[in-house]
């Protein structure tokens, strides 16, 4: 009987040691498996090196991109000053060749004889003359002061100097003229020498 018992128990605790040692096994495969899987981390950093450099290149492609667009408007704002430049010189060329018609317009009414003076093909001339002033001012040409002003060698040039106030312009041989800020021909002028009771 007692060996019969002694048996039983034994059969009994062989029972729970084995059902504990499942249970045990089973805890551990579990959190095997919600755990990170071999060699995990090591991926996990490979993929966060991967994603610093692709955002590198990222930046840096973005960076050659503005660097593009600023030289794209750079070479735009060139193209357009060039264009304008080249209008202003070209502007600048026929206005050149249209200013000894002036001149002769000039000269001729000067010196018209007063006897014609009236007549009706001198009036059609003069016409012609207001024309083609009304032509250079719609270009921007304008006319450079000179008579009576301080000799400045940037818009006048001197031919000779004669009794007047010294360094102011006493008289003007050629008058000058400018496109905009630009001289197209400088003013030829007699400058005076200092000396005093000077006429013109």
């Amino acid at each position: 009987m007692t060996t019969e018992r002694d048996d039983l128990t034994a059969e009994r605790d062989a029972g729970q040691a084995g059902a504990q040692a499942g249970a045990q096994a089973g805890n551990g495969a579990a959190a095997e498996a919600a755990g990170d899987p071999p060699g995990a981390g090591d991926e996990g950093g490979d993929l966060r090196a991967v994603l610093d450099e692709e955002r590198g290149k990222a930046q840096a492609y973005f960076q050659n991109w503005q660097r593009a667009a600023a030289d794209f408007q750079n070479y735009k704002r060139r193209v357009e000053e060039e264009r304008q430049e080249t209008a202003r010189l070209a502007n600048a060329a026929l206005v050149i060749n249209l200013l000894p018609l002036m001149d002769d317009f000039e000269r001729a009414f000067t010196n018209i004889d007063a006897h014609v003076a009236g007549l009706t093909w001198v009036d059609g001339i003069r016409l012609i003359q207001r024309k083609l002033q009304a032509v250079l001012d719609m270009a921007g040409v304008t006319e450079i002061p000179a008579d009576g002003q301080r000799f400045d060698p940037a818009v006048h040039e001197a031919v000779s100097q004669g009794p007047g106030e010294e360094g102011k312009v006493i008289a003007v041989v050629q008058k000058g003229y400018k496109l905009g800020d630009r001289v197209l021909r400088p003013a030829m002028v007699v400058v005076g020498d200092g000396s005093a009771g000077g006429e013109k």
